[in-house]
């Protein structure tokens, strides 16, 4: 959302790329405070929750963000508040447990290795093809973002199974646990 939103607005919406840069720039800055909010939020009700839930919203409010941006006509506060919204608040709901939730995947002993394995596949094969895809699926329907909003939906829902998958993982194991702890009580 951050590195596309700006290529979206300088050469399909034809704003100014300070002002798409900006509202970017804003976008970040909420996020400092909103991300330790949702580290917060998945200490209490539980990171695949919160990832979950943070990953389906995130997902479908490209919907209405890019409507806002193609819809704006120019206006400078509907744009930055179709970045900050989406990329600021709803997205750190998934960057905030990420870290903690990825931690928790790996034991002790890999988790360095566990963590830098997914956090450099992802930014390789996901983050790092997503802008090219994006700019292909603008094309293919002649600039218009719809195609590109179902694919952010598409990531969201792939994102929130994937936290569910986790935690049902995560359940299983622990319930293995307790077997293997009553077994060597008995």
């Amino acid at each position: 959302m951050g590195v596309f939103s700006i290529t979206y607005l300088t050469n399909t919406i034809q704003i100014s790329r300070t002002t798409a840069l900006l509202g970017v720039s804003a976008a970040a800055f909420v996020m400092c405070f909103f991300i330790p909010l949702f580290g917060h939020i998945s200490d209490r009700v539980g990171r695949t929750r919160t990832y979950y839930w943070g990953s389906l919203i995130t997902g479908f409010s490209a919907l209405p963000a890019f409507w806002l941006m193609s819809t704006s006509g120019g206006n400078t506060l509907l744009i930055w508040l179709s970045i900050i919204i989406p990329f600021g608040i709803f997205y750190a709901s998934v960057y905030g447990p990420e870290a903690a939730l990825f931690a928790e995947l790996f034991d002790a002993e890999v988790r360095y290795t566990g963590m830098s394995f997914v956090y450099q596949f992802s930014g390789i094969f996901a983050s790092g093809m997503t802008p090219i895809i994006a700019t292909t699926l603008l094309s293919y329907n002649n600039g218009s973002p719809l195609l590109l909003t179902l694919y952010v939906v598409f990531s969201g829902i792939v994102s929130a199974l994937s936290a569910k998958w986790i935690h049902s993982r995560r359940k299983r194991f622990m319930q293995m646990g307790d077997e293997e702890i009553s077994i060597k009580h008995s």
